[in-house]
Formats: structure tokens, sequence, C-alpha cells
């Protein structure tokens, strides 16, 4: 049988780097901030290896395959239940296309360790927009080291990768707040996703900070946490209405997960506002016509993919951008869900 044909996974492999820095060095990718020690171990494995970059691949190292990628670290039913994506994706692709570009949307599973290589490499995109970024990330840190261009929606802590983004603590603050001006002490949350993702954990810093700063004590038992799903909202709803007793207001950090928590209390017989009252987080355009409508935190969903967007393919054509970071701010839409007193 005939020796297989190396590939540029063999070349990574050999020289200890990942297949994004093995495309940058064989085909000459401009400004990739690749030391020369790395260089040459490149070279020499894939002299090693009698391996040869095909046409795509010099395509994607010379800056011209005009796609870029929008990457979601979800499940395929997590990105069928994110209504908020739709919106994003909507302003990035409007940015995109004054530029001549075209938007490649992608799920990736968190822990496959070379996801983002793989798309840059197998889908020939010149940059990648990552939304819902996890708190630690080492693949994307390095891939953002070698010069790929990257835009987060999200922050990561201790990086310097450009980021558009919503003040998403402040939001949550504003709506806890609301809840404390109604007179609410015992007011529960539940997170827009695990932990594990910044978004998650900026929203629950903010929630956080209202409840001490009205001297309330903190009850570990009133957080939750969601998975970006109306049916994580039911669960997560259903256990804080088992408490003893159950809380008379909660903050669900995210409308989609929301759906799912006035499920449960309704299953419950408990009316909302009046037994429970609930906020939710983005203002997604169904959240108007839930039953009832929903209080929530408005993002300029549409506005952060356009930006995201524009920055992004800025930094892919070597124009100046507004890095390292654009911040939106967010708004508290009233509606039905819950009381208008203050």
């Amino acid at each position: 049988m005939a020796n297989k044909r190396p590939t540029s996974i063999d070349v990574a492999k050999l020289a200890g780097v990942s297949r994004t820095t093995v495309s940058f060095v064989l085909n000459n990718f401009p400004d990739s901030n690749i030391s020369e020690n790395t260089r040459q171990r490149v070279i020499e494995a894939a002299r090693q290896l009698n391996y040869h970059p095909n046409a795509s691949g010099r395509k994607l190292a010379s800056g011209k395959s005009k796609m870029i990628g929008l990457v979601r670290l979800q499940s395929i039913e997590q990105v069928f239940n994110d209504a908020f994506l739709l919106q994003v994706f909507v302003g990035i692709e409007q940015a995109a296309s004054k530029w001549g570009f075209h938007v490649l949307l992608k799920h990736l599973d968190h822990e496959k360790t070379d996801g983002y290589s793989q798309l840059i490499t197998e889908n020939h995109v010149d940059g990648i927009i990552l939304s819902g970024p996890l708190q630690n990330d080492p693949e994307l840190i390095q891939l953002h080291k070698e010069g790929v261009p990257i835009i987060l929606l999200g922050q990561m802590a201790n990086t310097n990768i450009p980021f558009v983004d919503v003040n998403a603590e402040f939001g949550s603050k504003m709506a806890v707040d609301h809840l404390i001006s109604c007179g609410h002490k015992r007011i529960a949350m539940i997170t827009n996703a695990k932990m594990e993702y910044s978004s998650a954990q900026q929203r629950k810093s903010g929630y956080l900070k209202a409840i001490k700063n009205a001297k309330i004590k903190v009850d570990e038992s009133l957080i939750k946490e969601g998975d970006f799903t109306p049916a994580s909202g039911y669960e997560a709803m259903k256990d804080l209405l088992s408490l003893p007793p159950y809380p008379t207001a909660v903050f669900v950090a995210s409308d989609v997960v929301a759906i799912g928590a006035i499920q449960a209390i309704k299953q419950a017989g408990l009316r909302i506002p009046q037994d429970i009252e609930i906020i939710g987080f983005d203002d997604v355009p169904m959240a108007e016509f839930y039953d009832p409508p929903l209080s929530t935190v408005r993002l300029p969903a549409f506005d952060l993919g356009r930006l995201a967007g524009d920055q992004l393919i800025k930094m892919i054509l070597g124009n100046d951008t507004d890095l390292p970071g654009v911040l939106l701010e967010t708004e508290l839409i009233l509606r039905e869900s819950t009381s208008t007193r203050n």
C-alpha cells in the first residue's frame, strides 16, 4: 500500500505548533508574529515529511478567501434555541457585504482542542468572530498571538484579544436594582450559561453587586445555572420553587432561558407578576409577545454584529480599527412580567 500523503496536521504535530501556524509559515502570511525559531521548526518538519501546501492553503494564507467565521461554542440544540444569535448574524452579514465578504456560521465543541484551527484551515476563513467566549481558552489565545484576526463578542479577562461587547454587569445590576426597588429581598438568579462562559460570570457579577449594595444577604441556593435553552430555565426554576420559601422575584440572564422559567412558574399555579416577578436579558424579538410580555435588558444585537464584522474585516485588510475594545450600552425595558411600583 502506498504511503499516506502527509498533511498539515502531521507537520503541526512534528513541529509542536498549531495547524494555523503551519499554514502561515509555509505560505508566507505577512505580519503573523511568528518567531524565527518556530518558523524554522515548521520548515524543517515540512522538509522531513516532504509536505507541500495545496492551492486552497495558499488562498487562505494570501488573505483572499473573502470569508469570515461566526463561531458559537454551543451544541446544535443550543444554537437552534439562540434567538439572540440571528440578530447578531444579520448585523455581521451587513458589514461583510459592504466589504465584499461572506459569513460562515459554525458551532464548535468547546472541549475540542483544535476546533478554531480546523475551522480556519478546512473552511478557509480569513478571521473569526467568537460569540460567547470561555473565560479560559488556550487555543484561542495562542491563535491570537500568532496573528489570526479575531474579534470577541464578549470579553476574556487578562488578554488583549479585541472585542465588541455590552456592559453586561451594569445591565444585570440595573435589572436587579429594579426588583429591589419594587420591595423584593428574596431575589433569585438563573444564569444564561454555565459559569465557564465569561458572559455568565459578568451577569452574575451584576446580580451580586446589586444584592450586596442593597445590604441583602447573598443566598447561594437562589443562584441556578441555565444552559442557553428554555429547558434549562424550566429545570432551574423548578429547583427554585422547591425552596422553602421560594423567591418572590427572579432575574434570568437570557430571555430564551426565561421562557422555560415562565412555564415552570405557571405549572406551579403561580401568577406573574403577582406571585413572582421576572426579568430577562437580551430583549429578543419574541420577548414582547411572551405571556406575560417579558421585562428585560435590551442589548443592541444588530449593532454588536455589525461593529464586530466591520472591525474584523478592517483587521484582515490591515486598516486602522477602534481596538482593543468597544462597549455598547444596555437599556432596561419594563413590561407586564414585573410590577411598576418604585
